[in-house]
């Protein structure tokens, strides 16, 4: 889709996740509705940028952990408003020639990340507008099939993505049908919002908007998501624990600032 084509479909006077989400990342490329739905959600739940840094920071270690591991292949999906460092610039940090493919259903992300998403010279990255809710559609593409060799280990990033999907709408069916196009020695990362360590009070003032939006999980209903694979040490975990390395010099937050799970998972 051309850039003037996507820019056209871009609604601005509606919240979007992707936006918000780059607005609590201290991002520019958001909308005074996105601004004012995240300074809503801010008012009640302070901690959410937190969140934001930390799931940002388990998806660079993820993917440092998956190129360190040999993975050579990427797919993306829910890739969000590109933010420096993004995947490919992790992965092709450690792994020059490591491939990538990015999926989201945003327009404004499609014209971002055509800008943005420059891969090294010896790797390669691949943009595609295309929905989770259509695994196929994915699969099939002309930017996954040039791009991805998928009888070959490839890592599968879901990174904040699932808890958009409620349980009417299949979600661990199209893990599974992701899952199941995946050789083994392929892998598969995920981080979920989660009510667990969340205040009551809290809770009960910000689940109806969440609710209106997706559905966050327990711990044992985020564990389902990888049923019969083989999962990574520390198994899951709260997504800033998850192998933090505190070289960094960055403040432990408390659990409840993030009440985000996160795992990789090896496909036998």
């Amino acid at each position: 889709m051309p850039d003037d084509d996507a820019q056209r479909l871009i609604d601005t006077s509606t919240p979007h996740a992707a936006r918000r989400y780059d607005y609590l990342l201290g991002g520019k490329d958001n909308f005074a509705a996105d601004r004012e739905s995240a300074e809503a959600a801010l008012a009640v739940a302070p901690n959410l940028r937190t969140w934001a840094r930390e799931n940002r920071f388990f998806m660079h270690r993820v993917t440092a952990y998956l190129a360190t591991a040999g993975i050579r292949q990427f797919l993306d999906i829910g890739t969000g408003i590109p933010t420096s460092p993004n995947l490919h610039e992790v992965a092709q940090g450690i792994a020059p020639d490591a491939r990538v493919v990015y999926v989201d259903h945003d327009p404004l992300v499609l014209v971002h990340a055509r800008a943005l998403l420059v891969s090294s010279t010896q790797g390669q990255t691949a943009y595609l507008q295309a929905d989770l809710s259509d695994p196929d559609s994915i699969l099939r593409s002309d930017e996954v099939t040039r791009t991805l060799d998928l009888t070959k280990p490839v890592g599968l990033s879901l990174i904040a993505v699932l808890h958009f999907f409620k349980d009417a709408q299949n979600p661990y069916g199209l893990v599974r049908q992701l899952v199941g196009a995946l050789p083994s020695g392929s892998y598969l990362a995920m981080s979920h919002n989660s009510w667990d360590y969340y205040d009551p009070d809290q809770r009960k003032l910000l689940e109806p908007a969440v609710s209106a939006e997706g559905q966050p999980r327990t711990h044992e209903e985020f564990a389902r998501f990888f049923d019969g694979l083989e999962l990574v040490e520390p198994g899951v975990s709260l997504i800033h624990r998850w192998l933090r390395d505190d070289s960094a010099g960055l403040p432990m937050p408390e659990d409840h600032e993030t009440s985000a799970y996160g795992t990789v998972a090896r496909i036998p």
